[in-house]
């Protein structure tokens, strides 16, 4: 049994506590490999900004549950080294989907977990995420579960279909779960195509798909409903048109891949969303560094080479995110 406390990482209570409270949003960001990890906290520590490192069952399997324990812990003493001498460094299980999966992630150190039971009947939901509120709250693990279905794709997490949250539902659910935070559906999604054509508008200027906007008369519902509770946005990349030109422009394909409006996420972070996930824009800025080195370094074949310009594009994005979108700059508890 790891305790995440002795690697120096912390739950997500007091954070989400004081960005509900202070109207932003905590970042949280998915990572798969070094670079990833490097950039994100660079970023953070840089802006002073709390931060969550997300973990999907994929990503565990891909990098190693014991190789991101110590990724995880060594995240902690790269942030000091920077200079950011209180870091509030969440490692949080994403998109969890058996209690053994979660007691898995609680016993090796992490210090938050998500049980998505949102594609089981209503009763199991519950009864799967009470089951790991009650394990999870022996270690003081904050645990955050999902009320209504994303339409998308990420990692093992696939729907074609979204289904908004139900807000005469939050109420039974948070109490009769436990749940520390509550993930709705409200028109975001997983993935970079996060809209089918036949959703969206084309601008007629630039002939880029122009999504439809998000259901905030569903968004304010939940939050008469539960005020003060903390809630989470999944599926919120924005999908940065300039990392899918330079893709684009270097071979890939990725046609009509659009994103949720970063205007939109500014708008949801001044509400009761004190956490926003955002994984596919890490993906794209890193492949777009990697295939722009690539093109036009045809000779390189040193993975640091093309390494290093992924992780500057995730880091200029990152910090667009905390400065811009989300307004978590300057909001750790201790910025000395």
């Amino acid at each position: 049994m790891v305790n995440y406390k002795d690697l120096g990482l912390v739950n997500t209570r007091e954070m989400f506590k004081r960005a509900v409270t202070g109207g932003y949003a905590i970042p949280a960001f998915n990572f798969n490999n070094l670079e990833q990890l490097q950039a994100i906290i660079t970023a953070s520590s840089t802006l002073k900004s709390p931060v969550i490192l997300q973990v999907s069952k994929g990503a565990r399997a891909y990098a190693n549950p014991i190789l991101l324990r110590y990724m995880a812990q060594g995240a902690v003493e790269f942030a000091k080294s920077l200079g950011c001498n209180h870091p509030e460094i969440a490692l949080h299980l994403d998109h969890g989907d058996t209690f053994e999966l979660v007691k898995d992630c609680v016993d090796l150190g992490f210090s938050s977990v998500m049980i998505d039971g949102s594609s089981k009947p209503y009763e199991e939901n519950i009864e799967l995420t009470r089951k790991c509120v009650e394990y999870a709250h022996k270690y003081d693990v904050t645990v955050e579960a999902e009320l209504g279905v994303l339409a998308g794709v990420e990692d093992e997490v696939a729907s074609e279909e979204s289904h908004y949250t139900k807000p005469e539902e939050v109420i039974d659910f948070s109490q009769r779960s436990g749940c520390d935070s509550l993930a709705i559906s409200i028109g975001t999604s997983h993935g970079a195509y996060k809209f089918k054509p036949e959703q969206c508008t084309r601008d007629p200027k630039t002939g880029r798909l122009v999504p439809p906007p998000l259901a905030f008369d569903v968004l304010a519902e939940i939050e008469k409903k539960l005020p003060g509770f903390p809630i989470v946005l999944h599926g919120s990349s924005s999908v940065p048109q300039k990392y899918v030109d330079i893709i684009n422009k270097f071979g890939g394909k990725l046609p009509d891949a659009v994103g949720i409006p970063e205007d939109q996420l500014r708008r949801a972070s001044k509400s009761a969303v004190c956490k926003i996930n955002i994984d596919s824009d890490s993906r794209l800025a890193y492949t777009a560094g990697v295939r722009e080195t690539l093109a036009n370094h045809p000779d390189y074949f040193d993975p640091r080479q093309y390494g290093k310009v992924a992780r500057n594009y995730m880091i200029e994005m990152y910090e667009e995110k905390i400065k811009d979108v989300l307004g978590s700059e300057n909001k750790l508890a201790n910025c000395d």
